[in-house]
């Protein structure tokens, strides 16, 4: 696994400070990012976070999974690379 994972199903009121201070607790966190619509500036419903290794992105999706978050339950996944 690497070390970039997909945030999805995300509420409208999850913030980039909140995403990371939820992945902080399972280890370093480089980056958090919240996927933005370019026409409407709304979020999209999904971000990604990079942990600072591949061990802590492999722990911090097996725990966080199915996690509830400002009332969704989201999904982390390893983070696919576009084609």
């Amino acid at each position: 696994m690497g070390r970039r994972l997909f945030v999805g199903n995300l509420s409208y009121d999850t913030t980039e400070m909140g995403l990371r201070e939820l992945f902080s607790l399972e280890g370093t966190v480089s980056e958090a990012k919240i996927v933005m619509d370019r026409e409407t500036g709304r979020m999209r419903g999904f971000g990604f976070v990079e942990m600072g290794s591949a061990e802590e992105a492999r722990m911090a999706a097996a725990k966080l999974d199915g996690c509830d978050v400002d009332g969704r339950a989201i999904t982390v996944s390893e983070a696919q690379e576009r084609r």
